[in-house]
């Protein structure tokens, strides 16, 4: 239970008002190599899709950890990185658009957008000891993350929901694991968590690359 509470402890100020942001040219990131690769060969469309979707992907990764570490010692960075970190799911969800259409883009970004409102119930409902209202939110943390799994298993078949489900759970687990860490000042334990989980979260995005290019293989081609 702790542990849960910990891994959703990093996300709890990114639903506030003050930590909405809009998303940034960086958003299309994905599009613009698209159509950067224009003559190129299909696997160097490929490599420039992969590039693109990693960094989307480490962004993730790193403002997680920068987040987690700004707010577990009260910087006051804190905000301007949530800030940061919000704008990805947003960065994430059109990063699928040019794939996927408008709908499907703005589809994940919403589910991304619960993902971290669901945490703000969950450490709130911890913090005041209780219980009952924390068992809930986390029973909806879990269905979202879910719902996520589904929604991307559905749009591209290359991308099982069983899958799916164990990389995110996966994702979650070695966050937590840099949370329960830091606050123990376990320093070798924070850092072996954070290579393992920025490893990780590389291989979920080339797992994504893979999908696309198998389900769109003529957007790779000359």
């Amino acid at each position: 239970m702790k542990a849960i509470i910990l891994a959703l402890l990093l996300t709890a100020s990114l639903a506030s008002p003050a930590a909405i942001a809009q998303s940034a040219p960086e958003a299309n990131l994905v599009a613009a190599a698209s159509a950067s690769m224009q003559g190129a060969s299909k696997a160097e469309r490929k490599e420039e899709l992969k590039a693109a979707m990693r960094k989307l992907w480490e962004d993730h990764i790193t403002y997680t950890r920068n987040y987690i570490i700004s707010a577990l010692a009260g910087l006051p960075d804190t905000d301007a990185v949530a800030k940061r970190l919000l704008q990805n799911q947003d960065d994430i969800g059109v990063a699928i658009k040019p794939y996927y259409g408008e709908d499907a883009g703005n589809k994940l970004a919403a589910l991304l957008r619960d993902h971290i409102t669901i945490a703000t119930e969950v450490v709130a409902a911890a913090k005041a000891g209780d219980k009952e209202p924390l068992t809930a939110a986390q029973a909806k943390w879990s269905a979202n993350g879910k719902d996520i799994a589904a929604f991307l298993s559905t749009a591209n078949s290359h991308w099982p929901k069983a899958d799916l489900e164990a990389m995110l759970q996966k994702h979650l687990d070695l966050t937590t694991g840099e949370v329960v860490a830091r606050l123990n000042k376990d320093w070798a334990a924070d850092i072996k968590a954070y290579d393992e989980g920025h490893e990780h979260m590389l291989m979920f995005a080339d797992a994504l690359t893979d999908g696309i290019a198998k389900q769109f293989p003529a957007k790779l081609k000359k």
